[in-house]
């Protein structure tokens, strides 16, 4: 028997390089204090900051902003070691992202990476997915030191700027859709970033495996693939 189901494409799980610039950084109710902390370098209250949210909600974006502002290295907490703590330090701003991963994380070099900084003047930006308290820190100056520092949460999105950011991943991959699709994506998943591009992401790949533009009863069967949702009203042919 013939088979007429379509042909899939060939695809290639190529690395999407998100854009970090200020002026693609969308600001809403949800990261607004965040993003004004960055804007008011270099007038901060202290020369620690620390900005916490949950993963893909714009930390790293924010994070890349002020490095760019501030001229300022950017390093993950693993990378800070014993024998890396005085050239770290030595280089003025820093950026150390994702300070709430145990694994690989020497407390003591942080804490002595923090205090050399303070006496250089230097400012240091630390990113977390946690907060302070749900960290699990065992060196107690070092949750001491992070508990004072200043900081902004960033929440999670409300309906607005969850569509924005929406319409701005698929600008970012180049890919054309319309309101339906946006609003098929907005209405059955959590009000996550970082869902959010994950089921951008997904969508590209399945669009480009079937070689058809992304539609709204596609967008819902992937989302159904992935378990996002439990409606039945849409379908895809």
């Amino acid at each position: 028997m013939a088979n007429d189901a379509p042909p899939r494409q060939l695809t290639f799980d190529l690395p999407f390089d998100p854009r970090y610039g200020r002026e693609d950084f969308l600001v809403g109710d949800a990261n607004e204090a965040a993003y004004g902390l960055i804007e008011a370098w270099p007038n901060w209250p202290d020369r620690v900051l620390v900005l916490t949210g949950p993963a893909g909600s714009g930390k790293s974006h924010l994070a890349a902003i002020w490095a760019e502002r501030a001229h300022a290295w950017t390093v993950t907490a693993m990378a800070v070691t014993h024998d890396r703590v005085q050239h770290l330090a030595s280089n003025g701003a820093l950026v150390v992202e994702d300070i709430d991963r145990p694994e690989g994380r020497d407390e003591a070099s942080l804490f002595h990476l923090l205090n050399l900084a303070r006496e250089r003047g230097s400012p240091v930006l630390l990113t977390s997915a946690k907060p302070i308290d749900a960290l699990g820190l065992a060196t107690a100056d070092l949750r001491s030191r992070l508990r004072l520092a200043p900081g902004a949460a960033i929440e999670a999105p409300d309906d607005a700027l969850l569509r924005a950011v929406l319409v701005k991943l698929f600008v970012d991959r180049q890919l054309i859709v319309d309101l339906g699709v946006i609003e098929a994506v907005a209405l059955r998943i959590d009000r996550s970033l970082g869902r959010a591009r994950d089921v951008v992401a997904e969508l590209d790949r399945d669009a480009l495996g079937r070689g058809r533009r992304i539609s709204r009863p596609l967008a819902v069967a992937v989302l159904r693939r992935m378990g996002l949702d439990e409606s039945s009203g849409d379908a895809e042919p």
